[in-house]
């Protein structure tokens, strides 16, 4: 089987180190009180923006100033490592599919290889600045599509691709009957074993 796996927020705890630097972002340079937006559900993962209520441009000046450093500083979930190693070892492919674009500051895609590398992530293929996930997920063939934004789900649902939705804080409020959630890596594992 070939297992499509997004990399923030589904492999990694990104909502930490995000909304630590994006507290930190509100408070140091817009001089507001980091207040939260209890109600957004956001359907992609932009949500920094829309918890902080942040006004056209803030967004992109914060991911100007620390996007280098979440992507470099995110660790795995709890059991993801153990529970990717058991699908790879099972014989499926393993193909990440991140939104993670190039940036002027830095490269992308050479800090999330050595992330990978680092972290020993079991990945088979790395596909970086997937702005449409459908396209890569028909390109390689995907059997099954994994990822914590609902927009990515649905629309990868939508073309008939089986999707697992990782539960976060922000898409809580979001479901469709063609997209199955999951709460954590042993969950989803359970879930896939009665897919595969």
């Amino acid at each position: 089987m070939i297992i499509g796996i997004d990399i923030d927020d589904t492999i990694t705890d990104t909502y930490e180190v995000m909304m630590n630097y994006a507290q930190k972002y509100t408070i140091d340079v817009l001089k507001r009180e980091p207040i939260i937006n209890e109600k957004a559900n956001c359907s992609d993962h932009f949500y920094t923006k829309y918890l902080h209520n942040w006004q056209e441009g803030e967004d992109l000046e914060f991911l100007d100033e620390y996007y280098e450093k979440i992507i470099k500083n995110v660790k795995p979930k709890t059991l993801a490592l153990e529970y990717l190693k058991m699908l790879q070892d099972e014989g499926n492919k393993i193909i990440l599919i991140t939104a993670r674009w190039e940036s002027k500051k830095f490269d992308v895609r050479q800090a999330t290889q050595e992330w990978v590398i680092k972290n020993d992530i079991p990945c088979d293929k790395l596909i970086i600045n997937a702005e449409n996930k459908l396209i890569a997920a028909k390109q390689e063939n995907i059997d099954v599509f994994i990822d914590d934004s609902f927009k990515n789900c649905k629309m990868v649902a939508d073309s008939g691709i089986k999707s697992f939705l990782m539960d976060t804080r922000v898409n809580r409020g979001l479901e469709d009957e063609k997209i199955k959630r999951v709460y954590s890596w042993p969950h989803l594992y359970m879930k896939l074993k009665g897919e595969i």
